[in-house]
């Protein structure tokens, strides 16, 4: 939302360029042109719009002069492709609902896929990393790159990349799920430390350099593939064995009397802290009389 009016000027000089076209068509009308993986789309009847009359109509669009869902603004690449997320994709749609932070300054949006690269490019990221899902979103991310680059005098070229999720065994870790768990009151908020989030770790006692470790023991990969519990499990138990002092409690204590030892004798003796305890770490003392 802080690039708003960018965004903005962005998708107009699209327009100026020819790369961008106002569609009047529906949304299920939208699908049906788009075409399948096996077959090619088709243009949009409104895709030869004139420059300026695709100018006109997109700032009626944000004056607030249309109904959700009446036009959209769309990138003119190629309805042929092969790659389904290049057939002429949505950059911008008319929604008259109140943003958490501009308020009612805006009644259209920009689209994920058009917010996504300019606002990379806009902060000086480089490398831009995203799951395996997105990669077909790469080739459109790149393409809003190039055509604005020299336009937006970007401070630098950002590029997605994509990996693996780490997934848990036996442990939801889909931010829409998870969601839903929060917003239904199943479990008590995001710090729940039944989920895997990382409020909801550190309430379980998790240190930062455990989940570290993890994820350096893991690695990237390009590949999906699922890790045991017990590794995260071990990589707690491996840093807290070098934190965590040992010491003792009796919470039932029960009497006895070495019958044999010396009434007024008292020893120390010497406990360990951890136990590896090479090299010395630290001791405490506990004392030992009849």
């Amino acid at each position: 939302s802080d690039y708003f009016e960018r965004l903005y000027e962005c998708a107009e000089h699209l327009i100026e360029a020819g790369k961008a076209y106002v569609c009047s068509l529906s949304d299920p009308e939208i699908r049906e042109y788009r075409g399948t993986v096996k077959s090619a789309g088709k243009n949009s009847p409104y895709r030869e719009r004139s420059v300026e009359e695709n100018l006109d109509l997109f700032r009626r669009m944000r004056k607030g002069e249309f109904k959700d869902g009446l036009h959209v603004l769309r990138a003119k690449i190629d309805m042929a492709n092969p790659n389904m997320k290049m057939r002429d994709p949505l950059l911008y749609r008319i929604r008259h609902a109140r943003h958490h932070m501009t308020g009612d300054q805006w009644c259209i949006y920009p689209m994920y896929d058009f917010a996504h690269p300019i606002s990379d490019a806009i902060e000086g990221i480089t490398h831009s990393i995203c799951t395996l899902e997105f990669e077909n979103n790469r080739e459109l991310y790149d393409w809003v790159v190039d055509e604005l680059m020299e336009f937006a005098k970007f401070p630098t070229r950002p590029r997605q990349y994509e990996f693996a999720r780490l997934n848990l065994n036996y442990t939801v870790m889909s931010k829409r799920r998870l969601l839903e768990l929060v917003e239904g009151s199943h479990v008590r908020g995001w710090d729940d430390p039944r989920l895997p989030t990382l409020a909801g770790l550190r309430r379980r006692g998790y240190t930062p350099e455990s989940i570290r470790d993890l994820c350096a023991s893991v690695g990237v990969a390009k590949a999906n593939s699922t890790v045991d519990m017990a590794q995260l499990e071990f990589c707690i138990r491996n840093d807290l064995n070098h934190k965590a002092p040992r010491v003792m409690a009796v919470l039932n204590p029960l009497k006895l009397v070495i019958e044999n030892y010396p009434d007024d004798k008292v020893e120390e003796l010497e406990a360990s802290y951890w136990p590896h305890d090479v090299p010395k770490e630290g001791s405490r003392m506990v004392p030992f009389s009849k």
